[in-house]
């Protein structure tokens, strides 16, 4: 990590159908090895699905999946004297994002269904029911800070 100066931040552009920047970072997200158009079938095929689904708008649930998914607090690690602890600090609002993406991303990657699409589609729909891996992730992270939450004091 340099020591001189901050990394300058990129500006995402917003996606090309919803012109939504979010859905956007999402898509980047989703994308292996720099393959952005089969990221961005992806996304919009799973939106088709959610919509076909549950009759709504896609772009609704999928914000209200990424709520769902947010965590508020999370444990980090802090070396006090020889011991370390498990402080549970706030997460900034980029990072909730960040990790909705990352555990959206990876649950819907270790389901069942057959195309990446559907694993996507019906883990939104999970998750903007309450249900699913990626909301069970943010609980634990909940669980674990709320159980440590003894050592709050050494926050920094």
């Amino acid at each position: 990590m340099s020591r001189r100066h901050r990394a300058e931040r990129r500006e995402v552009l917003p996606d090309p159908k919803f012109g939504n920047v979010v859905v956007s970072r999402f898509m980047n997200s989703i994308m292996k090895q720099g393959k952005k158009s089969v990221a961005e079938q992806i996304v919009y095929g799973a939106f088709d699905v959610i919509e076909g689904r549950a009759k709504a708008n896609a772009l609704g649930v999928f914000q209200q999946a990424l709520e769902n998914v947010m965590p508020a607090i999370e444990v980090r690690s802090r070396r006090v004297g020889g011991a370390t602890y498990q402080v549970p600090v706030e997460v900034r609002p980029e990072r909730r994002q960040t990790l909705a993406f990352r555990w959206i991303i990876g649950a819907s990657r270790n389901r069942n269904e057959k195309t990446m699409i559907d694993r996507l589609s019906a883990e939104l729909l999970d998750a903007s029911n309450n249900r699913g891996n990626a909301v069970k992730k943010r609980e634990d992270t909940h669980k674990m800070a709320e159980a440590n939450r003894a050592f709050s004091h050494y926050r920094w």
